[in-house]
């Protein structure tokens, strides 16, 4: 297979079948979240279920008092990473063409040298995540295989797409193939791994700040 043939196999073929395992793995992991049950609570609450979780899932997203000093790298790494990347994927404008053909969705995108700095800053962050994760004992104690994939798996399409963008890397087909592999790699394994946080997080806040609240 030479380099045109793996970028028409990873765009087309590959694609399809990621976005496939990504959409059905996801939809199967919130239907086992949602279909473990409860017992119905007779208490009376306290606050509204829906008041009481949104206000948690907003207070959750902003770092506890102090802990913002105690562990910087972990408060303002993560926001930034979290937040770069967010933006790298749904406002460079090649993204949202990708989207808009697959979706039909579409929305205004930043200029390219705003999404080249913030690609820069958020690689950047997730270096510095990883260094620290490796040199604090406790969270190098604490971190699995999985956390280290997980990484990997958020690091390299930013950077393979950082090296498409520039023509960093010759030939240019293989270089953009290897970038939308790694994409393809995200999404099949997203449904299986902690990188699924993205929609649990903000369930599980909701759900259990209504369970206290009563």
């Amino acid at each position: 297979m030479n380099d045109m043939e793996f970028l028409t196999w990873v765009r087309g073929t590959g694609l399809n079948i990621a976005i496939v395992i990504f959409i059905l793995g996801t939809l199967w992991r919130l239907f086992e979240i949602y279909s473990l049950g409860r017992k119905a609570d007779l208490s009376v609450p306290r606050h509204r279920a829906g008041a009481s979780g949104f206000h948690t899932i907003l207070r959750r997203s902003i770092s506890p008092p102090g802990m913002l000093k105690r562990s910087p790298v972990s408060y303002i790494g993560g926001y930034i990473f979290h937040v770069g990347l967010a933006i790298v994927v749904f406002l460079f404008a090649p993204h949202i063409k990708l989207i808009e053909s697959l979706f039909g969705l579409s929305w205004p995108g930043l200029p390219s040298s705003i999404i080249d700095a913030v690609t820069i800053v958020t690689l950047a962050a997730l270096v510095v995540v990883l260094v620290d994760r490796i040199y604090k004992s406790p969270k190098r104690f604490l971190s699995t295989f999985e956390d280290y994939f997980t990484w990997t798996l958020t690091f390299l399409p930013l950077l393979t797409g950082y090296l498409a963008y520039h023509r960093l890397v010759n030939p240019y087909p293989l270089i953009l193939g290897l970038h939308i592999l790694s994409v393809n790699l995200f999404l099949v394994v997203f449904p299986f791994t902690k990188l699924t946080h993205v929609f649990t997080a903000f369930i599980a806040r909701w759900y259990n700040s209504a369970i206290f609240g009563r």
